[in-house]
């Protein structure tokens, strides 16, 4: 496994498959069967904004506690949010794999001090699974990005551990946003996050929850922004996800420059286990074509070092599509 070694955040992972933030890596056991199957690393099932500022609500605030942290370990008695600091705990006990628990969040108020009490239970890193959805007509963009600065400046100020910002691609500008992200001081960005999509029911005329599980096709809205942010020359890492149901998948985004590829709906249909194979047909493919290491190949089709970049243009679709027949 030794040649499938990656660098991300600044952690050595002994395989470039990280476990995605899910059902799949709630529990202690599900974490060791992942580690024992060959991922690099595990992101926590999420906590919800909603749940940690429940419980900051729900209890009394003490006079002779005026100073956030002291409110905060006021408020940790509550079994969920106590239950989930006690997983890193025993995560980091029993496991070598980095452990990066995930807060899942919609705005920057409230809940940023409780990023400190997963610092101090152990982690390795936290990440922030952000996405807010533009319902409001009177909003700009620009007021809908300040929340994420805003977020990431209130965090800084805090924990000390790298941030890594899980983000949807609907800006209108992705490469300016991560250059912002970076130069804020974030450490990393997974390209990209999923989140519910509305279907209909025309039997029931009902709208009705679309599927949450990816699919191969889905890689064409991952692949292009990959490529053109791994070319900006920025100490910011990229963690792929979307798309990703074999070593194949994988080897595709580690060439379009991701430094870590997160895995999550193959391993509902085929098992945590299926890592193992996963990482079987990264090191096959590396070994046919004579890579020694991750980093022989990372990057090397990337908007940079591809000798035709103008693929990843969007202006080019109209060239391309009309020379089908």
């Amino acid at each position: 496994m030794e040649k499938l070694s990656a660098k991300y955040l600044g952690l050595t992972l002994k395989s470039p498959l990280i476990v995605s933030s899910s059902r799949l890596t709630a529990t202690l056991d599900s974490l060791k069967t992942a580690e024992d199957s060959g991922a690099g690393a595990v992101v926590l099932k999420s906590l919800f904004e909603e749940q940690i500022n429940y419980y900051i609500h729900s209890l009394p605030t003490s006079p002779g506690f005026p100073e956030a942290d002291d409110y905060m370990a006021n408020y940790m008695r509550s079994n969920s949010v106590e239950e989930y600091l006690n997983l890193i705990r025993n995560a980091k006990k029993s496991l070598e794999i980095p452990v990066i628990p995930s807060i899942n969040c919609y705005t920057s108020h409230g809940w940023t001090g409780f990023a400190k009490n997963i610092e101090i239970a152990g982690a390795d890193a936290v990440e922030i699974n952000v996405f807010i959805m533009p319902v409001d007509r009177k909003k700009s963009s620009i007021d809908c990005e300040k929340i994420y600065f805003d977020l990431i400046e209130k965090l800084k100020k805090v924990i000390r551990i790298p941030i890594v910002l899980k983000i949807g691609y609907r800006f209108s500008n992705i490469l300016y946003m991560i250059d912002q992200f970076y130069m804020r001081g974030v450490e990393g960005v997974v390209m990209f996050n999923r989140f519910y999509e509305p279907d209909i029911d025309v039997n029931r005329m009902e709208v009705i929850p679309a599927s949450i599980f990816s699919n191969e096709t889905e890689r064409r809205h991952v692949l292009r922004w990959i490529g053109m942010a791994s070319a900006q020359n920025l100490k910011i890492d990229i963690s792929a996800s979307t798309g990703v149901h074999s070593g194949e998948d994988a080897v595709k985004y580690l060439l379009a420059g991701a430094d870590s590829v997160q895995v999550c709906s193959v391993l509902y249909n085929k098992g945590v286990k299926y890592l193992t194979k996963m990482n079987r047909q990264i090191s096959d493919w590396m070994e046919k074509n004579e890579f020694q290491n991750i980093s022989d190949f990372k990057g090397k089709l990337n908007y940079a070092r591809y000798e035709k970049p103008a693929v990843f243009e969007r202006t080019q679709f109209m060239k391309y599509f009309s020379s089908v027949e």
